[in-house]
């Protein structure tokens, strides 16, 4: 039984090791400037590994982009959003993204590089629908939740506010070195941040709460 189980092991180890190693080359140089022999050598494998694995580069380019989509959708999940008061967990949401951008920035390289393709290396993946739909039924349920205890707008669409919600991170950190040159200021400082995050709490939380609640809204 131990031997039948190690290779499968060992398998599984060395598709992670390639993994690792073609996100950080995808994020660095993307899909055409990425080498399979420098993924190779980062993963200490071989190009007939990898090519036994996933089949092409192109596959490869999939893999990586379904592996770090599904990522940030197992860790909004890992939230336990729902076990939470519908205020608290919008600012939780509104914060682990931002936290998520800063502490991944190769997830926002390869966003921008599934979209320069527009985004025919992510059409295939049922995976990836399937998270999608659960993170939205998660933002709905919140925005249901605050609507029924009478803090939040009704009819939001929880697609609109998620896009908004990762626009106002993805957007100040995609163009934060032009950024710097046109408004003369800091954006990635401990306190640029700090800030940032406070006003994407408060921007959100004037969205979404009814007038008679914003009094009460405190960003955490």
């Amino acid at each position: 039984m131990q031997t039948s189980t190690r290779p499968k092991r060992n398998a599984e180890a060395t598709k992670a090791r390639i993994l690792k190693a073609a996100k950080h080359e995808f994020a660095r140089l993307g899909l055409a400037g990425a080498r399979i022999d420098k993924i190779a050598n980062r993963a200490v494998a071989n190009k007939r590994m990898i090519y036994h694995y996933f089949g092409s580069k192109e596959n490869l380019f999939c893999a990586v982009l379904e592996d770090a989509y599904l990522d940030i959708r197992a860790a909004e999940q890992s939230l336990n959003l729902s076990m939470m008061a519908p205020r608290e967990a919008l600012e939780m949401l509104v914060q682990f993204t931002w936290d998520y951008y800063l502490k991944n920035p190769e997830f926002i390289t390869l966003v921008n590089s599934a979209n320069l393709h527009k985004a025919r290396h992510l059409k295939g993946s049922t995976r990836l629908r399937q998270a999608s739909r659960q993170f939205v039924d998660m933002v709905r349920h919140i925005l249901e939740r605050g609507v029924a205890e009478g803090i939040f707008r009704p009819g939001i669409d929880p697609v609109q506010l998620n896009i908004t919600i990762a626009a106002i991170g993805y957007y100040y950190l995609t163009n934060r070195h032009s950024g710097e040159i046109l408004f003369e200021r800091p954006y990635m400082t401990p306190e640029a941040l700090n800030e940032r995050l406070t006003f994407n709490l408060e921007t959100i939380m004037n969205m979404v709460l009814l007038p008679t609640a914003k009094s009460q809204a405190e960003p955490s």
